[in-house]
């Protein structure tokens, strides 16, 4: 298996690597309007960014989402010289993939080449067999199917994507912009990820499952509580009791905790432990703060309640994670 070129210093990503979209006639418009988003824009703040190009399955013009006809750059031979390949949704959850399309994903995976697949495209990857005895995930509404046409894949349906670290599937179609930095996030560092998920205004991280559901804030609450939520971001290594975060936000604490519900999905002890997870994480990737000096500054209090929530959440120890998501060259 070819090993990813290593990055000379935080922020440079793997150079001459390309990305590979496919394009099929019934494409999902959105999920390839998410590869191209995260891949194939011109980024030259950062240097060696990926190189990016569509192969497609059939011969074209091909048929897209919203009455929209497309045509690829190249045929399947593309995939022999690609370097991650993505495929963005699929036409059905019972429409039989090409067997040239599975050879030459087959073909590509042996060569080296990283899959993903966005939403529905998991089943092009099932269907290839190189998710047997592996991990994966897709949209809740399919994960039945896949489970039924594929037994021998452990589906995770309530996540929102699976990293076998070759191999990688995400849930519903908003869940590949997740993927996306997390790949991003894998070849480039915290950094870099940030700065693309600022520009394509999302989030960086989103915890939780695609069972997840946040209901926007109420209109005459809502600039309040955005306004509350930056501040608690910013004194997260703070206790933040609830009578303060109520008095902040000029409500009564049973009125805050009924709003603050109805514009996170949660409890403030529940987002602050969320957000506190983010900032650690961010400190683990780009310092060399020792485990303790993190606790602190997330107002975990102490080392051993950072490893528990690391633990319960993430199924990993945060100095495995450091080892693994680390810059290089962190100061």
């Amino acid at each position: 298996m070819k090993k990813s070129p290593k990055r000379s210093r935080a922020g440079q990503g793997p150079a001459n690597h390309r990305v590979v979209a496919l394009v099929y006639d019934g494409l999902c418009t959105f999920e390839y309007g998410i590869a191209v988003e995260m891949f194939g824009l011109k980024r030259p703040e950062f240097e060696h960014w990926y190189s990016f190009a569509s192969c497609a399955v059939e011969r074209g013009p091909l048929r897209a989402a919203g009455g929209l006809r497309v045509q690829a750059d190249s045929g399947l031979e593309l995939l022999a010289q690609a370097d991650t390949i993505i495929v963005p949704g699929w036409r059905g959850v019972d429409a039989v993939p090409p067997s040239a399309l599975l050879e030459a994903i087959r073909a590509g995976h042996k060569r080296g080449a990283r899959l993903l697949s966005f939403c529905s495209g998991v089943f092009v990857l099932a269907a290839t067999g190189l998710l047997d005895g592996r991990s994966a995930t897709t949209h809740w509404r399919y994960a039945e199917a896949l489970a039924q046409r594929h037994p021998r894949i452990r589906i995770e349906p309530d996540v929102l994507y699976v990293d076998e670290g070759d191999v990688l599937t995400s849930a519903g179609s908003a869940a590949a912009i997740d993927l996306s930095l997390h790949l991003i996030r894998r070849d480039y560092g915290p950094r870099v990820a940030n700065q693309v998920a600022r520009r394509a205004v999302v989030p960086t991280h989103r915890d939780g499952g695609q069972a997840q559901f946040i209901p926007a804030p109420l209109p005459e609450q809502g600039a309040a509580l955005g306004k509350l939520l930056e501040w608690m971001r910013r004194h997260l290594d703070q206790q933040l009791p609830l009578a303060e975060l109520a008095q902040r936000a000029r409500m009564s604490e049973r009125t805050f905790l009924r709003r603050f519900d109805e514009a996170t999905g949660c409890s403030p002890k529940q987002w602050l432990t969320q957000e506190r997870l983010v900032r650690a994480r961010e400190l683990l990737e780009g310092s060399q703060w020792p485990v303790e000096r993190i606790a602190d500054a997330c107002g975990y209090g102490s080392a051993d309640t950072l490893r528990h929530h690391f633990r319960r959440v993430l199924k990993v120890s945060p100095a495995r994670y450091r080892e693994r998501f680390a810059h290089t060259t962190a100061q």
